[in-house]
C-alpha cells in the first residue's frame, strides 16, 4: 500500500529517467481520460470534467512547490487510506503545483504518483503556471529548479512536464452544485462548450487566458484590465451570469494568496483557496476544503466549517 512517507522519499531520490517515465505514464493516462475513459460518475468533454453530485471531495488550491503543505494535506485528510476503498473521495487540485517553492520537482513527483495510483479519484486542473507558452507566468522558476535538481537532464524533464500540461483540465463541474477552475470566469463565454474547448480556441478567444489568470473584485461591474498583465478583473455580475449559464451556484478557485488560506467574494458566490504558505507569498495560513458533492450550497460561507486551515 502506498504511504506518504514512502512517496516523499522516492521524490527525494528519483533520477531524471524515472521521473520522465512517470510523466509519460501520466500523460498517456490523461490522454485516455480526455477521450472519455475516467471512471464511473465522471464524464469528460474537451478539457472539462463533469462529476455527478455524489460522494466527497478534497479541494486543494495552489501548492507552488511547498512539499510540507502538500504532505500535511494528504496526512490530515487521510485521502490515501480512504481512496483505496470503493467510493473513496476525490482529490481535486486547482492548479499551480510548481514554481516559486524550492521543492517543485518533488511536489510534481508526489502529485503525479497519486494520479497514477488513483486515476479516477485524483483530478488535475490547469493553473497559470501550467499554461501555454504564450501565457507563461513571470518569473518562471520551474526550468531552473529542474536543472538544479537534475543537472543537464533538467531540460528534458521540463519538456516532458510541458507536454503533460496540455492534458490538464481547464475546469470541473459538479452538476447543479459547483464549478471549479484555477483563476477566473471566462467573461465572454456563452456556452459550456466555450469552457470545455477553451484550450482549442486559444489564443483567438480569451476564455483560457481568463480561466487561468483572472481575479474577482468587489465593487466592479463587468471586467477591467488586470495588473497581472494577463486575464481580467471581474465583477459580481460576470460571476452571476457564468454560474447561471452552467446551472451551478458557486465557484471554487485558487490563484490568489490569502492570508488565512481562503477568502470569499461576490456575496458568497466565490471561494478562493490557497493551499501553501510561507515565502514568497508570506500568507500566515494555508487551507483546503472537504466537501460533500451532493450537498446543495447557495453561499460558500456555508462551507466555512469544512475549510481546513493549517
Amino acid at each position: 500500500m502506498l504511504d506518504i512517507e514512502g512517496i516523499v522519499e522516492e521524490a527525494g531520490r528519483v533520477n531524471a529517467s524515472s521521473f520522465l517515465q512517470l510523466i509519460g505514464e501520466v500523460r498517456d493516462l490523461m490522454a485516455e481520460e480526455v477521450s472519455g475513459g475516467v471512471g464511473p460518475g465522471v464524464d469528460v468533454v474537451g478539457r472539462l470534467v463533469k462529476l455527478r453530485p455524489e460522494g466527497d471531495a478534497f479541494v486543494v488550491g495552489d501548492i507552488h512547490g511547498d512539499l510540507g503543505s502538500l504532505v500535511h494535506i494528504l496526512a490530515d485528510s487521510g485521502f490515501m487510506g480512504r481512496a483505496s476503498k470503493d467510493g473513496g473521495p476525490y482529490l481535486i487540485f486547482l492548479g499551480d503545483y510548481g514554481d516559486r517553492g524550492v521543492n517543485s520537482p518533488e511536489v510534481y513527483y508526489v502529485i503525479l504518483t497519486l494520479k497514477l495510483n488513483f486515476p479516477s479519484r485524483v483530478i488535475l486542473l490547469r493553473g497559470n503556471h501550467e499554461g501555454p507558452k504564450d501565457l507563461l507566468a513571470y518569473p518562471h522558476d520551474l526550468p531552473y529548479q529542474l536543472r538544479r535538481r537534475f543537472g543537464g537532464d533538467g531540460d528534458a524533464v521540463y519538456d516532458g512536464l510541458n507536454g503533460l500540461f496540455d492534458y490538464l483540465y481547464t475546469a470541473l463541474i459538479v452538476e447543479g452544485r459547483f464549478v471549479m477552475l484555477h483563476g477566473g470566469v471566462p467573461s465572454r463565454a456563452v456556452s459550456v462548450e466555450d469552457l470545455a474547448y477553451a484550450h482549442e480556441r486559444h489564443p483567438a478567444q480569451s476564455h483560457l487566458e481568463e480561466v487561468l489568470w483572472s481575479d474577482p473584485v468587489e465593487g466592479l461591474r463587468g471586467t477591467y484590465f488586470s495588473p497581472r498583465g494577463a486575464g481580467m478583473l471581474f465583477g459580481e455580475d460576470v460571476t452571476v451570469r457564468f454560474l447561471r449559464m452552467l446551472g451551478v451556484n458557486v465557484l471554487f478557485r485558487g490563484h490568489e494568496p490569502c492570508d488565512l488560506g481562503y477568502k470569499f467574494n461576490h456575496h458568497g458566490r466565490v471561494l478562493t483557496l490557497f493551499s501553501r504558505k510561507g515565502a514568497p507569498y508570506y500568507n500566515e495560513r494555508g487551507a483546503y476544503l472537504a466537501v460533500d458533492l451532493s450537498r446543495p450550497v447557495d453561499n460558500v460561507r456555508e462551507l466555512e466549517p469544512n475549510i481546513h486551515t493549517f
